[in-house]
């Protein structure tokens, strides 16, 4: 009897969101820790953003916000979609040459897991026990996700 093997080599927690997709793994831009705060905005004073080739578009994933950058302000400041506070660990995910093609998820909390799959379907799996993997290609997870501890994985 023919059976699915699930073997992947990359994992990442998933922040939900109803309007940034779970960003691709493979290529990090830039991580660092926050030294300001301001309204739609990351700053880093070390954060040489222009060096490390940070561009619009790319996915931020910092502490519980997962956010767009919207543009480059210099070299230490990007504007994104959602505030991120000040002394919280960062990283942005390029997307320019490495957009998001999809992943499987792992529930590790009881709920609904509110998804946009690759095809661009958006649906909500219902009563998702813990500990189950998801074998559907997924692009995002929506903040309306009652299920908890999600992972995404390639």
């Amino acid at each position: 009897m023919a059976y699915q093997k699930l073997q992947a080599g990359r994992a990442l927690a998933v922040i939900p969101s109803d309007t940034v997709n779970i960003p691709n793994v493979s290529v990090v831009a830039k991580a660092g820790t926050t030294t300001g705060a301001n309204s739609l905005s990351l700053i880093d004073s070390a954060g040489n953003f222009i060096v490390n080739r940070v561009n619009v578009g790319d996915i931020v994933y910092a502490g519980t916000v997962a956010a767009k950058v919207t543009a480059v302000s210099n070299a230490t400041t990007l504007l994104v979609t959602i505030a991120v506070p000040a002394s919280t660990a960062y990283t942005v995910y390029s997307q320019k040459d490495n957009p998001s093609n999809g992943c499987v998820l792992y529930c590790g909390g009881t709920g609904n897991v509110d998804i946009m799959t690759t095809g661009g379907d958006i649906v909500s799996l219902k009563g998702m026990p813990a500990g189950q993997f998801i074998p559907v290609q997924v692009l995002r997870v929506n903040a309306t996700s009652t299920a908890t501890n999600i992972i995404a994985l390639w």
